[in-house]
Parts: C-alpha cells; sequence; structure tokens
C-alpha cells in the first residue's frame, strides 16, 4: 500500500487515470479509486465521472448517493457527455443504482424513487446535443413518457430514432413504442418488431415482452405461440412483471408451452404481487373454484382487493358480490356498493346494474347513487331497454332518486313487463295494489302468477300470499305452502316465516308446532322480526314441547330491537 502511495503521488493525472481503469477492469476496485480521487482532484472530468460511478455503484468505497451525484454533476458541467446521460437517468428514477441497471429501468413497470424531471431534462438535453445515443434515448423518454407539462411526443420520437440509428437499445425500444401509435399497416408493423428486436437481443425485458405480444398475435411477423411463450419467459426471469403474468396466463392455459396451473400460479402471484392487476385478478379467479386450485374465497378475496385497487375493471365488482354473499368475507352491503361502485365508475356494466339492484334494495347506497342510478336507467329505458325500464319503474314507485310517481311507475313497468319477468311481478303487484292504477286483483294476480311461474322468487311469495287470503281469486292453502316452500329453498325469510304461521294452525294445513318452530327459527336467524317474537314466544311457553327461557328472551330482545312494541310487553315478565 505504501508503495502504490508512492506511485499514485508521482503519476500524473492522466497516467492516473488510466492506470486507475486498468485497475478497474482487473477488479482492483479499492485502488483503482485512489486513483481516480487523484485525477479528478487534479481537474479531470473522465476522472470525477468515474469517482461518481464508484460512490453509486460501492466500487472501492461504500456507496454514498450524494457523494456520487456531486461528482458527477462536477464532470457534467466539465462537458462529460457520459456523466451527463448518467445524471439525468438518476433525476428521472430517483434512486441512487448502477448504471447497467438504469439504463435497462427506462421502460419497467416497477415504481420509480422521486424523480426531478426538470434536472433529468436539463442534463439529458445536454447530453443528447452532443451526439449521446445513451443521453437520446433519455431525453425521447423524457419527452413521451414524462411529465404532461414536459412532453413533446414529436420531438421525443426524432431523438428516439437518433438513438436507435445509432445503435442504442433503449432508443430502438423506445422508437418502436412510437411507431406502435401511429402504425397503420402491416409495413409498420414489421418496422416495430425489427426495432424490438434490435432492443430484444440487447436483453431489454420490456421490448422481449412487446416482442412476445406481436408475436402472439402474428403482428408484423409470422404467429407463433411458442415462441411467443418463451420470450415472456425469458422477460419474466429478468423481472418483467407484465411478461411474468403474460407467462403465467400462458402455463394456466396451455399456450405455446405445456399446461402447469401449479407453476402458473406461482409467475402470476409474483406479478399480482408487483402489483399487475390482471395477474392479481386471475389469481383470484384461480382461488375462485374456477381451476385445479381448492377454493379459497377468502384468499380470492385478497387478490380482488388489490387487483381492484390496481385499477382492474371487474375485480371490483367480484369483490362486490364477494361482501354481498359473504363469500370468504363478512357480509356488508356498504362494502360491496364501494367496490361495485369503482367498477361502475371504470364503465363495468354489469357493476352498474349490480350496483343499481343492490341501491334498490335500500342497502349499501349513498344519497348521490339514489339518483345517479335513477339516471342512469331512464336514459337506459328511454333507448329502449326494457330491463332498464324496470327498474326505473321501481324506482319511480318507491320514490328512489326521484320524488314517487306510481302513474309513470306503472307505464314503465307494464312496458317491461311484456319480457322481463321481475316487471311482471312489480306491474301485478301495482295492480293488485291499486298503485297508480284502478285496483284489480285479479288482473294483479294472473301477472304475479305469470313471475312466479318463471322463478322470480318475490313473485311466488307474493302468490302464495294471495292464494292464502283469496285475494284475486280462490283460497288454496296447501298451493301456498308448496310456493312458499320452494321460495324458503332459495332462503326467502319471509316464505320461511309464512311457512311457520301454516304450520301454526288456523290454514287447511295440518298444524305442526315443531314445524312451524323450525320455521319461525329459520326466519328469525335471517332477521325476520315477526318470527324472532313468535320464536321467542314458542320457547317461553314451551309450544313445541320445548321450554328454554333464556333463549326466548334473547329472541324477543332482538325483535323488540328492531321496533316491535308486542315483543318488548312479552319480554318483561321473562326479564
Amino acid at each position: 500500500m505504501a508503495l502504490l502511495g508512492v506511485l499514485v503521488r508521482r503519476l500524473s493525472p492522466s497516467a492516473a487515470l488510466r492506470r486507475g481503469n486498468r485497475l478497474f477492469d482487473q477488479a482492483r476496485a479499492a485502488d483503482a479509486f485512489a486513483l481516480f480521487v487523484r485525477a479528478a482532484k487534479a481537474g479531470s472530468a473522465e476522472a470525477r465521472y468515474r469517482v461518481g460511478r464508484c460512490y453509486l455503484e460501492g466500487a472501492g468505497v461504500p456507496p454514498s448517493r450524494v457523494e456520487a451525484m456531486r461528482w458527477l454533476e462536477s464532470a457534467a458541467e466539465l462537458g462529460c457527455v457520459a456523466a451527463q446521460w448518467l445524471l439525468a437517468l438518476q433525476h428521472a428514477h430517483g434512486g441512487c443504482a448502477a448504471p447497467d441497471r438504469l439504463a435497462g429501468a427506462l421502460f419497467t413497470d416497477g415504481a420509480v424513487g422521486n424523480p426531478d424531471f426538470a434536472a433529468a431534462e436539463k442534463w439529458a438535453r445536454r447530453a443528447a446535443e452532443a451526439g449521446s445515443p445513451d443521453g437520446q434515448a433519455v431525453l425521447g423518454f423524457l419527452l413521451t413518457c414524462g411529465p404532461e407539462q414536459m412532453r413533446n411526443p414529436e420531438e421525443g420520437w426524432l431523438w428516439y430514432k437518433r438513438s436507435a440509428d445509432a445503435g442504442c437499445p433503449q432508443g430502438a425500444l423506445g422508437y418502436a413504442q412510437s411507431l406502435a401509435q401511429a402504425a397503420q399497416d402491416e409495413k409498420d408493423q414489421r418496422l416495430i418488431v425489427a426495432y424490438l428486436r434490435r432492443a430484444a437481443e440487447a436483453g431489454l425485458p420490456a421490448a422481449i415482452c412487446m416482442l412476445g405480444v406481436m408475436t402472439e398475435r402474428g403482428t408484423g411477423t409470422s404467429r407463433d405461440e411458442v415462441a411467443a411463450a418463451q420470450l415472456y419467459r425469458t422477460a419474466a426471469e429478468k423481472g418483467h412483471h407484465v411478461a411474468q403474468a403474460r407467462w403465467g396466463m400462458a402455463l394456466l392455459e396451455g399456450r405455446g408451452v405445456a399446461r402447469n396451473p401449479d407453476e402458473a400460479e406461482t409467475w402470476l402471484r409474483r406479478a399480482g404481487l408487483a402489483g399487475e392487476p390482471t395477474a392479481a385478478a386471475l389469481v383470484a379467479e384461480l382461488y375462485s373454484g374456477h381451476g385445479k386450485l381448492p377454493a379459497n374465497f377468502a384468499e380470492a378475496a385478497i387478490w380482488l382487493r388489490r387487483a381492484a385497487e390496481a385499477g382492474h375493471r371487474t375485480a371490483g365488482r367480484r369483490l362486490g358480490r364477494l361482501h354481498l354473499s359473504g363469500a370468504g368475507v363478512p357480509r356488508d352491503p356498504d362494502e360491496a356498493a364501494h367496490w361495485l361502485r369503482l367498477s361502475a365508475e371504470a364503465g363495468d356494466r354489469l357493476a352498474q346494474t349490480d350496483l343499481a339492484n343492490l341501491v334498490l334494495t335500500g342497502a349499501g347506497g349513498k344519497p348521490e347513487d339514489l339518483v345517479a342510478v335513477r339516471q342512469q336507467f331512464q336514459d337506459a329505458a328511454a333507448s329502449g331497454d326494457l330491463m332498464a325500464a324496470c327498474n326505473l319503474g321501481v324506482c319511480l314507485a318507491e320514490g328512489i332518486g326521484a320524488r314517487r310517481d306510481e302513474r309513470q311507475a306503472v307505464a314503465w313497468l307494464r312496458r317491461a313487463a311484456r319480457a322481463i319477468p321481475v316487471a311482471q311481478y312489480w306491474y301485478g303487484r301495482m295492480l293488485a295494489d291499486g298503485r297508480g292504477v284502478p285496483a284489480d286483483a285479479i288482473e294483479g294476480r294472473t301477472w304475479i302468477a305469470r313471475a312466479a311461474a318463471i322463478g322470480v322468487v318475490d313473485a311466488q311469495v307474493a302468490l302464495a300470499e294471495m292464494m292464502v287470503s283469496g285475494s284475486g281469486g280462490p283460497r288454496d292453502h296447501p298451493a301456498a305452502k308448496a310456493l312458499f316452500e320452494r321460495a324458503a329453498a332459495r332462503g326467502h325469510a319471509g316464505a320461511m316465516y309464512a311457512l311457520g304461521a301454516l304450520h301454526n294452525g288456523g290454514y287447511a294445513v295440518a298444524a305442526d308446532p315443531k314445524a312451524a318452530q323450525r320455521w319461525f327459527l329459520a326466519a328469525a336467524e335471517r332477521g325476520h322480526p315477526q318470527a324472532q317474537m313468535l320464536l321467542g314466544w314458542y320457547l317461553a311457553r314451551g309450544v313445541a314441547g320445548e321450554r328454554d327461557i333464556p333463549m326466548a328472551r334473547k329472541w324477543l330482545k332482538q325483535a323488540a330491537d328492531q321496533g316491535l312494541p308486542e315483543a318488548a310487553r312479552q319480554l318483561a315478565p321473562l326479564s
């Protein structure tokens, strides 16, 4: 070391730089760094650039972004073009990383740190105008992908082309992407592929992935799913998130490669964790019982949330539906509405319908949702959409998002009833109740029966109730019981309560207190207040042979909490 110190002091700045470069190439970075510093302090712009790179890479000295930027800026001010483009790259990405990594990162899909785009453009322009292909590529990137106020796509494309024609892979990729925005025919597509191949051969993952897409589609080149899959795999192994997602999809679907769902899940998971929304949505699909993986709705919900938060249009709808059903997540209409709203605002038509239907139930809606939903239905109904006409009729009948107008409601429901079973049910209800039209229980029962026959569960319950009371036609308690049972099998709490009432006695159905109690319990567990009260009464008196005061108190209290005064009166003696 002492001898080296003597040599360093005796060497001229240019000789110190040359020897430092040789030592660096021999992996003697610490010795090279001392020589670089000697030449840099003597005013060598190139030596200052080399000192800056050493600090940037931690070569022969502990890494330091502050020292790296100080030495690089000093070299750049003295006209060192390599320092200028490297400074531009550092400022564009806002992080301290080695040039070989950052150069390939211009077109990555990863997040950057805290970029300083103004400084990046300043140094990129100096390097570009001095003839640096790398600087020209960085300037092209800033002018096409930088902040809105900085963008000048036409100028950016020109710098990309200069860079590409000088042999810079980043320039070739940037120019290919620019051409893709304006391609008009097969000749343009072939030119894009030619530039992409240059960049892909240099190992740029974004170019490899984009070339894979064009190869898979047969755009500008021969269609070849096998070659495309291998391109995706190569880019995926280099860490490109979109390529990881596409390689995962190829494995999942067996496109150009043997189908392998387990390996597909690994790659899709990796891409999803990195923020690729399509991959996250596909992982959710794998856990939703639609693939070879066991169904796991809790896991599916986690991935749907990732996808929705990253902007996937349909993931919010699927997550909202999970919150509506309570599969894998707590049942929460408000949370369901939140995710459905995100997908609806992104243009997902099914989410718009789901949100509208949720709002119609009175659950999970905001005041502004009510108005927006009614307007959405009105616009669609006016253009001939009969489902929208049905929903608009319901809004007008119930005063949802607009002033109640039963006459207009009947008009829209009558129009929709020609083809929409739910509209037949609602139109029948309006006729039977005389809302917006003279009461006609017979005609109303006819329309409700049509909807019930098609399977509308609310219509089945309404028709059964009319059969019990004899409204609009003959009484038929056994037929009503059959309809209630069909609706109860589909989870309708009101039908369960009605079955309990039928079995309680007083109808043309054999009284069966135990069956009545079972049906009251089923309805009570679904929040039906009258069922809760009657279940409490049964348990308090042992009507079905079972007396249970603590449980009676529980169900009577729940009914009282829902606003039934009679339940509160029955509860008082038991407290």
